[in-house]
């Protein structure tokens, strides 16, 4: 990469490390702004803090945390601050929002004053859509998200302002958290005191039913499971001893970590909002209270651990220029989020796999559904790849329907076929004595240490690749970033032995998914989701069947060829089209209408078939790279 000059302000934005944490037992520094959080009420919903901010008389400007790692837009809840007051010296001060950015207040700080002083309340949500600024709090757990109860002063990077915060929580209520803890007293938790980059980076997981689940030693990982049961805290020993795996496999795979421990704090609660949120040193995960007993739930929540803890090296240590901003309130730019996601989206699953959590079989069946949908989807016939990642920040907020003509965050999915084959690409030009792993371990691994942050452009992710195996991997990324087309690139599942079919078998995952999110999936025959309980149909696929007829989201199926609609009824429609018609009785807004179908394929899955006359490179790519876990 060509080195040029840069101003203090981009240097900043390029290189963001991680400042020291105090050692624990030490003061707060001067100039260290006191945090103490009161969650005693988080069943209510309602989080209560107050700042001490070291300040000199004159304009002061504070900001409310807007662009949040991870979520890739500025997702901080401002909507959810209430009640805030400013003082100083015992005297109220009057704040004025700025007209332009939601989240800049302006205050004046009176003479003869030295810090101010600031309460405020976040009432977090009932409802569980959304990411960390969705529901967050049951009657027995929290997630706290410390860039949600507190403001920061401009003027200085993120990684220059200190904090020193306290947690009180209800009494009784267990927590874990990467956070150094400094002491633990009648107050409250106090923790040592970490650059406000530190703090953000740290959320804090507690409830009354809380278990920790150890998976190696040195460094430490663990599961830090919290639930709204003790039941639901069970997980099984095979699944631990998988997920030990997992710490081996990902160690093996980069080859030097950068944390100085690992937790997952995994959330198991119908009530919170459901996701993942990738942290230096823990991830935010968050699933059904049942996940760990249920076979459907846990079969649809395995690859989410293994996703979030890749991140610690790709997207956390390693991270695109764009992604390291100085502070809070400077805006993302998502352009290389198909190497910060979807090389995750690729690694995680191969871990998952690698780990054991899914059988190779599991993961084709995963791989060939991703490949349909991509394949089956129009949206990439006017909208290149590049386009979602650069506008991330819109399409995560996006409405799921029409999803397939708009196209969503693809840069997940469609990443992962990118890398995929470009791990084929390298091992079939060295012939099996590289892959995409040594490109691993040389641009991820490096020393191990305490998370800090290494920034790199398209150019330094190019420059690795041809030290691992010279090839035209600039014009080989951009061919498939900028151009629109009408089919993915297949080139690795190919290249890797295997093609996509379809068959009348359902996989396992898709009738798991059925189950838990209670739809009937019809997404490869006839082209749309229906709801189970009342006949919605959530979405339309443009160019298949259904949406041919005119059938569109938001209407409700009535009937199928003449009687109520069920999901037996509607599948064996599907069944006999290869020799019956098949006719839709849909509502609209209150009028109704018959759809009849130009559909006569039967019941259609996708899923992967080996094709003989190439090497299976698929299955060398699965397999572990160390000795099971002891």
């Amino acid at each position: 990469m060509k080195r040029q000059s840069v101003s203090r302000a981009v240097w900043m934005a390029m290189a963001v490390v991680a400042a020291g944490v105090a050692l624990p037992g030490a003061a707060a520094p001067a100039g260290t702004i006191r945090l103490a959080v009161d969650a005693g009420e988080a069943p209510r919903k309602i989080f209560h803090a107050h700042l001490t901010i070291p300040a000199r008389p004159g304009p002061l400007e504070l900001y409310y945390p807007k662009w949040i790692p991870g979520e890739h837009g500025p997702t901080g809840p401002i909507t959810d601050l209430a009640g805030l007051r400013l003082s100083a010296a015992g005297k109220p001060i009057a704040w004025r929002r700025d007209d332009v950015d939601m989240y800049a207040l302006h205050c004046e700080v009176p003479a003869g004053a030295s810090e101010v002083e600031v309460s405020l309340d976040l009432l977090s949500p009932a409802t569980i859509a959304g990411f960390s600024s969705g529901a967050s709090a049951t009657a027995e757990l929290t997630l706290l998200s410390w860039n949600q109860v507190l403001l920061y002063p401009a003027g200085s990077p993120a990684d220059e302002i200190s904090y020193a915060a306290r947690l009180r929580l209800p009494a009784g209520w267990k927590y874990a958290t990467a956070l150094p803890v400094e002491r633990e007293t009648a107050a409250g938790i106090e923790f040592a005191p970490v650059s406000l980059t530190t703090l953000v980076d740290s959320p804090v997981l507690a409830g009354v039913h809380l278990r920790t689940i150890p998976l190696a030693e040195a460094p430490r990982a663990e599961i830090d499971l919290a639930a709204d049961s003790a039941a639901a805290l069970g997980m099984p020993a095979d699944l631990a001893g998988h997920y030990r795996q997992l710490a081996v496999e990902a160690a093996a795979l980069f080859g030097a970590h950068h944390y100085r421990s690992y937790r997952f704090l995994l959330t198991l609660s119908d009530h919170v909002a459901h996701f993942g949120l990738e942290h230096h040193e823990s991830s935010d995960d968050r699933v059904d209270e049942r996940s760990l007993l249920d076979d459907d739930r846990r079969r649809l929540m395995l690859t989410l651990l293994p996703h979030e803890y890749v991140h610690s090296w790709n997207g956390k240590y390693r991270r695109p220029a764009g992604l390291a901003t100085p502070d809070f309130q400077v805006p993302m730019k998502g352009e290389l989020l198909w190497i910060y996601e979807g090389l995750t989206e690729y690694l995680g699953d191969l871990l998952t796999a690698r780990s054991s959590l899914w059988t190779p079989e599991q993961y084709r069946e995963n791989l060939a559904e991703v490949a349909a949908l991509l394949d089956t989807h129009p949206g990439r016939t006017w909208r290149p790849l590049v386009d979602t990642t650069v506008a991330a920040q819109l399409l995560y907020a996006a409405r799921p329907d029409w999803q397939a003509w708009r196209r969503g965050v693809d840069f997940y999915d469609e990443g992962e076929l990118i890398w995929l084959e470009a791990d084929t690409i390298v091992r079939e030009q060295s012939q099996g004595a590289k892959s995409l792993d040594d490109f691993c371990r040389l641009f991820h691994g490096g020393e191990s240490g305490p998370p800090k942050v290494a920034t790199y452009t398209l150019d330094d992710v190019v420059a690795a690749l041809d030290k691992v195996s010279p090839h035209d991997w600039r014009g080989f990324f951009r061919a498939r970033l900028d151009e629109v087309s009408q089919h993915p690139p297949m080139g690795g599942i190919e290249r890797g032995g295997w093609k996509l079919v379809y068959s009348e078998v359902m996989p396992e995952r898709i009738k798991s998914r059925e189950e838990v999110r209670e739809v009937v999936d019809l997404s490869f025959s006839l082209g749309m989701v229906v709801a189970k309980g009342n006949g919605e149909i959530r979405d339309v696929v443009p160019g298949l069947p259904a949406a041919r007829a005119g059938v569109g989201p938001g209407m409700r199926l009535v009937a199928v060829n003449g009687r109520h609609w069920s999901k037996d009824v509607l599948r064996d429609a599907v069944k006999a089209s290869p020799k019956e018609p098949i006719e839709l009785l849909v509502e609209n807004s209150e009028y109704y209408k018959s759809y009849p179908l130009d559909y006569h394929g039967g019941e259609r899955f996708p899923h992967l078939e080996r094709v003989a006359a190439r090497p299976d490179l698929l299955s060398k790519i699965l397999q572990p790279l160390a000795p099971p876990a002891k």
